[in-house]
């Protein structure tokens, strides 16, 4: 194994740490307040790039299909929250995690009425390639790293410097004394839910360029997805950034070195941490109600 290959692997390592990121902060963020597992953020993230997809092959714009395919997310989730989500955030996680599961199968079910099932590809809207110590490696791939860089700083920005995201973490250490405030707890799930939307629907997108769009795009991607959330722990953003890193590089070099072990290390990973910390890396405390 050169150098350039280890390189090669380092670079897409961390482009694919920054698409899980992107995807499982919203299922932390989820967890983390509501006390729910959302996986129809898997939906979201498959619709995000397959309005991508559409816009860029009318248009040719692939920046103009990021924001359709973020817009269009948000409003399925908002229809989705109000018929959905505000009659099941009293029940339990399994509960939430059936019904959202349902909500996903049922999406990809019109996705494929819609789409159909043919593969569709997306080109990169950034070519070329930059040279990293004497390998050349994808600009793209550079930018999806950069892009998960940024919106890492925006979401803890967010969290920790604003109003709503005091209130947002302040919810999620304790839910009943936010409300005994007199804030309105459940406009805080609302937003919530849709920063997490936004955020899977951006993953999609970008991911676009570098896989075939396909139907079950967002079920393919749910094992790697869990094992991000379990690894990190439950409802916290850094552990969640931690554990994408990992399973991105791990992911990446086990393909280098042997293709199944692509499959296998993770999971591997996952149970030894898990034995040494049941809670993840960065597990919080469970919220009671």
């Amino acid at each position: 194994m050169n150098a350039h290959l280890i390189i090669s692997a380092f670079v897409l390592g961390l482009s694919m740490s920054g698409v899980y990121f992107l995807l499982t902060v919203g299922l932390s963020l989820c967890y983390g307040l509501m006390r729910i597992i959302s996986l129809d953020q898997f939906l979201y993230y498959s619709v995000g790039a397959y309005m991508t997809y559409t816009i860029v092959a009318v248009t040719g714009n692939f920046w103009l299909g990021l924001l359709a395919g973020i817009l269009t997310t948000i409003l399925i989730a908002l229809f989705v929250e109000k018929i959905v989500y505000k009659r099941i955030y009293e029940k339990s996680v399994m509960f939430s995690m059936i019904l959202s599961f349902g909500v996903n199968l049922m999406g990809v079910g019109l996705i494929k009425y819609i789409w159909g099932l043919e593969p569709k590809p997306v080109k990169a809207p950034i070519g070329g390639n930059l040279n990293i110590f004497g390998t050349e490696v994808p600009g793209y791939r550079i930018f999806v790293i950069l892009l998960a860089a940024l919106v890492y700083l925006a979401v803890c920005y967010f969290l920790n410097k604003t109003i709503l995201g005091t209130a947002i973490r302040a919810g999620i250490d304790d839910a009943e004394k936010v409300e005994a405030l007199g804030i309105n707890i459940y406009k805080l799930f609302t937003l919530t839910f849709l920063l997490a939307t936004s955020l899977s629907a951006l993953a999609g997108a970008i991911h676009t360029p570098m896989v075939m769009v396909v139907p079950d795009m967002g079920m393919n991607i749910i094992a790697f997805a869990f094992m991000v959330v379990i690894i990190g722990g439950l409802g916290s953003i850094k552990g969640t950034l931690i554990s994408s890193l990992l399973v991105g590089q791990v992911v990446s070099f086990g393909s280098l070195i042997w293709a199944p072990l692509a499959d296998m290390a993770p999971f591997m990973i996952m149970i030894i941490i898990l034995l040494i910390k049941p809670t993840g890396l960065y597990g919080s405390k469970y919220m009671k109600r």
